[in-house]
């Protein structure tokens, strides 16, 4: 038999290994390209696929976990429950690579409890935010992130203001915080990969547009307008450890950020006057793309000293689900001992 000409990683494994089923999701649904570049991603970085798990709550980017990595465990919560579902696999097994998707109606509005407590007690995990600003499994009502004023054929105007869910992760206290458009492959692949690395909660609200319910000119969920006002913070580049690390930029105009795991995510400034570390700078940033009607994407703020959950908990170095009973269960005196402390 000829030797296969197909490209393998790492771990001697193929693109076709990181994929999964077929899709139902609509044509042109941008939850399908973030699907893409999870999968580019994981094959580029030479994941394991089983030491990966996937986690989603309801809705039509809950679904998409079944579009990519077959060979990977994965977990469909219920209406916004999913953080606390990650939170409990994580504390179980601490060397698995959490990978959640959820949508901007199950973290923003049913979810939204424990989308800031699981930013508060830094899960180790990427959370993916796959933002449309309507339900689309349930026929396009609006979410908690669609933009006042929109009106919608079925629904009427919408009278309230949108949630911001990366500012709200800031407040969180969220040691990972970035923004992309579904659109822009070139951008939302080094994310996931930075976000991949890091040791904490990751967040990555991802603008991926409903083709059948919220892709108006006038919607700030829909391609042409995310296209027309995106505003990158910076051109990126990520570079894994094993790498040597080089790049192109004139001094000054680029910085480099080094990951947990020793890889470096590169900052190439489009805004000189911006610092992803400075918290404050994240919240006015944000706030100032409001109201100059803009979309701003990128690493918008990242604290590298946040302590993760498993520390936090005192965690052993091997897993929980690793250790024999005997090892977990506490004696019988040493229960006795608590017990006639009380």
């Amino acid at each position: 038999m000829a030797p296969s000409r197909n490209k393998t990683n790492a771990v001697g494994l193929e693109k076709h290994d990181y994929r999964g089923a077929e899709s139902s999701l609509c044509a042109g649904c941008g939850h399908t390209s973030v699907g893409s570049q999870i999968i580019t991603t994981a094959f580029e970085l030479g994941l394991q696929p089983e030491q990966v798990v996937k986690f989603s709550g309801i809705g039509c980017s809950s679904k998409s976990p079944a579009y990519f990595m077959s060979r990977s465990f994965a977990f469909n919560a219920v209406h916004g429950r999913m953080p606390a579902v990650a939170s409990g696999a994580m504390l179980a097994n601490r060397d698995l690579i959490a990978i959640g998707v959820s949508g901007d109606g199950d973290t923003g509005s049913i979810g939204l409890g424990q989308f800031k407590h699981v930013m508060r007690r830094n899960t180790p995990m990427v959370y993916i935010v796959e933002n449309n600003g309507v339900y689309g499994l349930t026929k396009g009502q609006f979410s908690a992130t669609a933009d006042e004023g929109q009106v919608l054929k079925h629904y009427g105007k919408n009278e309230l203001p949108p949630m911001d869910l990366c500012l709200e992760a800031i407040v969180a206290d969220c040691g990972f915080v970035a923004r992309s458009f579904a659109g822009d492959p070139k951008q939302v692949r080094p994310l996931l990969k930075a976000a991949i690395s890091y040791e904490g909660t990751a967040l990555l609200d991802i603008v991926s547009p409903c083709v059948t319910f919220n892709n108006t000119a006038a919607s700030t969920k829909g391609y042409d307008w995310a296209r027309d006002h995106d505003a990158p913070l910076h051109d990126i580049a990520y570079v894994p450890l094993r790498e040597e690390i080089t790049a192109d930029y004139v001094p000054g105009a680029a910085s480099t950020v080094t990951l947990h795991d020793g890889s470096h995510i590169i900052l190439r400034k489009l805004d000189e006057t911006y610092d992803p570390t400075d918290r404050v700078a994240a919240l006015r940033a944000l706030e100032h793309a409001k109201e100059e009607h803009t979309l701003l994407t990128g690493l918008l703020y990242y604290n590298p000293g946040r302590v993760s959950l498993i520390e936090a908990e005192r965690l052993t170095d091997v897993p929980l689900a690793q250790l024999s009973e005997a090892e977990l269960r506490p004696s019988e005196e040493s229960l006795l001992k608590i017990m006639t402390g009380l």
